[in-house]
C-alpha cells in the first residue's frame, strides 16, 4: 500500500462525525460533508457517490492476500518468467526514448520500472477489474484501516471533479489504477503527462504511466544513481547476526568479512552503506540492500514482494539468475502463525498474527535466536519454534 501524502493524512473534519462503519448512507453522508469542507464542489462530491456501493468481492480479496506467505525463491520463481523477461526486454527497446527521459528527469532506472510494471500488470495486460470508487468506498467503510481508504476516496473524489476521474474507472481491489497501479493520491500528486496530450491517462498511456512511478519513487526518496540491490556470496564463518535491515554498514567492512558480489554491482562503492539480506536464511540467497531498496517498501510493504522486485529489476539490467542455496525448509503457515503467538509470548511485536513473514517477524526472530544462541539469520526454523 502506498504512503499517504500529508495533505489527506490529516484528520477528518467534525463534519465528517462518522469515520467508518455503521449505517452506509450516513457513512456516505459524512463522507459528502468531509468532501465540502476540503472544498471539492457539493454537486461533484454527490455525483460521485451516487450510486456507490459495498463490495463484497473487495473485501474477499483483502482477506485473502496468501501469495505473501510464499517464500522468496518460490515467489520469485512464479512471478519471473521467461516471457516476462523476454517481453521487459521488448519493453525496454519499445519506450527507449521514454525510458532515456524517465532517468534523466527522475533518476529511476529502467529496469526498476520495468519490474513493476511487468509485476503489478504483466505490462499493462491485467490492470483488475474491480469498480475502483466502490472498492474504495468500501474499504474505507470496514473500520480495519479507514486512516489509510478514506483519503484515497476523498482523492479520487477530487480527480472526478477534475474531470480525471471517471465512474466506471476499474483497477486492482485495493483501489490502484492503470498499468503501474497507482493510488488516487498518488494520481492527484504525483501524476505526470508523459504523451503531452494535456491529460493523466495510467491506464491507456505508457509514458504517463512511467514517467508517474518514477516521479513517484523519487518523491518517496530515490536516490539517482545509486544501486538497490547486489547479489553477493556470503562466507560461511560471517556473524549472522549482522544480517537484517536494521544493520547499515560501509560496503568496504562487508567485503572486508569475505562478502563479495555475484555478477554486477549497479556501481556500488566501498563507503556506501548496505545492509545484508538473507530472505531464507544464511542457506539461500543473500543481497546487498541499499537505501533504494528500503525506498521500494513506499511503494508495497511486503517485504517477499520488494525483494521480489528489485531481484527482477537487477535480473532486466543483467543479473545473473540468483543462487537459490539449500535453506532449511518454510515452515507451514499453522506453524508460522503459532511462532509469531510465541514471540508475542515474549514481548515482540510482530503485528497482525497473519502467518507471513515480514519485517517485524524477522526482526523478532532475529532477536530471539540470538537470546537462545542460534544462528541469527532471521530465518524461522523448527528447531526455534521448538525452543521457543
Amino acid at each position: 500500500m502506498r504512503a499517504l501524502p500529508l495533505l489527506f493524512a490529516l484528520a477528518a473534519t467534525p463534519a465528517a462525525a462518522q469515520t467508518c462503519g455503521g449505517p452506509f448512507p450516513a457513512f456516505l453522508d459524512g463522507l459528502q460533508a468531509e468532501a465540502e469542507a476540503r472544498g471539492i464542489d457539493p454537486a461533484a462530491a454527490r455525483a460521485f457517490l451516487q450510486g456507490a456501493r459495498l463490495d463484497d468481492r473487495t473485501l474477499r480479496a483483502d482477506n485473502n492476500q496468501g501469495v505473501f506467505r510464499l517464500e522468496f525463491v518460490e515467489f520469485a520463481r512464479r512471478v519471473i518468467s521467461a516471457d516476462r523477461m523476454r517481453r521487459g526486454a521488448e519493453n525496454a527497446d519499445r519506450w527507449d526514448e521514454i525510458f532515456d527521459q524517465v532517468e534523466a528527469r527522475y533518476g529511476v532506472p529502467r529496469g526498476v520500472l520495468l519490474a513493476f510494471w511487468a509485476l503489478e500488470t504483466d505490462y499493462g495486460a491485467v490492470q483488475g477489474d474491480f469498480n475502483t470508487r466502490d472498492s474504495l468506498v468500501t474499504l474505507a467503510h470496514d473500520c480495519r484501516r479507514p486512516e489509510l481508504f478514506r483519503p484515497q476516496v476523498l482523492a479520487a473524489m477530487e480527480l472526478h471533479a477534475r474531470g480525471q476521474f471517471d465512474l466506471d474507472t476499474t483497477g486492482a481491489w485495493a483501489g490502484e489504477i492503470g498499468q503501474v497501479q497507482m493510488l488516487p493520491l498518488d494520481i492527484l500528486e504525483r501524476g505526470v503527462d508523459g504523451d503531452g496530450d494535456g491529460r493523466v491517462t495510467l491506464k491507456t498511456s505508457v509514458p504517463d504511466a512511467l514517467m508517474s512511478g518514477a516521479r513517484t519513487l523519487q518523491d518517496f526518496g530515490w536516490r539517482a544513481g545509486e544501486p538497490w540491490l547486489v547479489e553477493v556470496d556470503v562466507p560461511a564463518s560471517l556473524d549472522w547476526s549482522l544480517s537484517g535491515l536494521d544493520t547499515k554498514r560501509p560496503v568496504a567492512d562487508w567485503v572486508a568479512d569475505g562478502v563479495a558480489p555475484r555478477g554486477p554491482s549497479f556501481g556500488m562503492t566501498d563507503g556506501m552503506e548496505a545492509s545484508l539480506i538473507l530472505p531464507q536464511g544464511r542457506g539461500g540467497p543473500a543481497f546487498l540492500a541499499f537505501p533504494n531498496y528500503e525506498v521500494l517498501f513506499e511503494w508495497n510493504q511486503s517485504f517477499v514482494y520488494v525483494t521480489t522486485a528489485a531481484y527482477f529489476a537487477t535480473r532486466l539490467s543483467g543479473a545473473p539468475v540468483f543462487d537459490a542455496g539449500d535453506p532449511a525448509p518454510q515452515l507451514s503457515g499453522a506453524e508460522m502463525e503459532e511462532l509469531q503467538r510465541r514471540l508475542i509470548a515474549q514481548g515482540h511485536d510482530v503485528g497482525a498474527v497473519d502467518g507471513i513473514l515480514g519485517r517485524q517477524t524477522r526482526r523478532a526472530v532475529q532477536a530471539e535466536q540470538r537470546r537462545l544462541g542460534l544462528p541469527a539469520d532471521a530465518w524461522p526454523t523448527r528447531e526455534l519454534l521448538g525452543a521457543l
